[in-house]
């Protein structure tokens, strides 16, 4: 679909590091589709790339966990008022919120307050899957279309009248996960092709990181230990290189942060320690056998065991519907049960490998690439 003679003014507000993924991967599409279309909103590095001049620096929405986001609450509010009233007065032809509930699903509320007629898009389901199905009936009403990434969600939203598509999830079209260029990261970096080299991924959020760090860091020395010859990489976003590198210098770890580079070392390594999120599913796709580990503030791991509906937390494993990946969460997430796992992954043929060739079936629409089905659905919203 492309419209003549338009050029529609589409705000995107994304809150964290994947939601600026999935937004600067939609804009490009969109790009395409109306080359004449502007943008305007709020979100990272990829959608400044893209064309945003972002309304504020997008790490101040990066707050995840019932307890942590409480002494950020006043000023997150403060932020939600600002993206409305720079909304009402732009007054764009569509608004597309992009995951990050917490901040867009109040922004959303806001909007429809004030009686803007302005079609709203969310691009990605929340997990009511896996805790608080109620929240499907609670955001039908606040937008006029969804867009998800999975084929197992549009089920939730239909019977409260929310029109749904399955886009499938961008991550499918990206050709860096497509080609590997493992041995390309090897010979960049001076490393043997039978060199051992695991991958490290301490998650997207400074808290997160925070928290991994000293038990990602004592695991990956008892590992190095038992395997002298190791070598970590560690991709980080570039806020965080500085931070990252200095805790880990005794273990002499490749920082990158450079996302080319990223998907190369995936596809470099003999395995993976990573926190919980999005990248289990890049891994997968980079065919790259991982252990999954995650710790939260106590309370908000109290409130979660008992609301979760999944059996799993890792994304691979709840597309399967089997444990595949190891998953080492709260109390588990410990160096004496993470070494372990990932020797085996290093030393012994694992099913695991096998099993994450279907993770990219599972992630695919059969009409076309995702960016592209969701530039097409946000565009028929498009009133001129």
């Amino acid at each position: 679909m492309v419209l003549q003679g338009a050029n529609p003014l589409i705000y995107v507000v994304a809150g964290e590091a994947s939601g600026d993924l999935l937004g600067g991967r939609l804009m490009a599409a969109l790009k395409v589709q109306t080359p004449g279309c502007r943008f305007s909103g709020v979100g990272g590095q990829t959608m400044g790339t893209e064309g945003l001049s972002s309304l504020f620096p997008m790490e101040e929405l990066s707050v995840m966990g019932l307890v942590e986001i409480l002494p950020h609450a006043k000023r997150l509010l403060r932020r939600i008022e600002e993206v409305a009233q720079d909304i009402e007065r732009q007054k764009p032809h569509v608004v597309v919120t992009i995951d990050a509930p917490g901040f867009n699903f109040r922004l959303a509320k806001k909007l429809k307050a004030r009686g803007l007629q302005i079609p709203l898009v969310h691009y990605t389901a929340p997990t009511v899957w896996a805790w608080r199905p109620g929240r499907a009936k609670k955001i039908a009403h606040l937008f006029d279309h969804l867009l998800t990434l999975f084929p197992c969600e549009p089920p939730y939203f239909t019977p409260h009248g929310l029109k749904t598509t399955f886009v499938g999830h961008p991550l499918i079209e990206d050709a860096r996960l497509k080609e590997n260029k493992g041995d390309l990261f090897r010979t960049r970096f001076n490393l043997a092709h039978r060199a051992l080299l695991v991958c490290c991924l301490l998650g997207s959020r400074r808290r997160e990181i925070e928290t991994l760090l000293p038990v990602f860091k004592e695991t990956l020395q008892a590992l190095k230990r038992e395997k002298p010859d190791l070598r970590v990489v560690c991709p980080v976003l570039p806020a965080y290189r500085s931070l990252v590198q200095d805790a880990l210098q005794d273990l002499d770890p490749l920082v990158i942060d450079d996302l080319d580079l990223k998907y190369q070392a995936f596809q470099a390594a003999n395995a993976a320690l990573a926190a919980s999120g999005t990248v289990s599913l890049e891994l997968a796709l980079a065919g790259t056998p991982m252990v999954i580990a995650y710790r939260v503030n106590k309370v908000t791991a109290f409130l979660m065991k008992r609301l979760l509906l999944t059996r799993f937390v890792c994304l691979v494993n709840i597309l399967l519907q089997e444990q595949v990946v190891p998953e080492c969460v709260q109390d588990r997430c410990t160096p004496s049960i993470l070494r372990p796992l990932l020797t085996d992954l290093l030393t012994n043929k694992t099913p695991q490998k096998e099993k994450l060739t279907l993770i990219r079936r599972l992630l695919t629409a059969p009409e076309g690439a995702p960016s592209d089905l969701a530039a097409k659905t946000v565009l028929s919203l498009v009133r001129s």
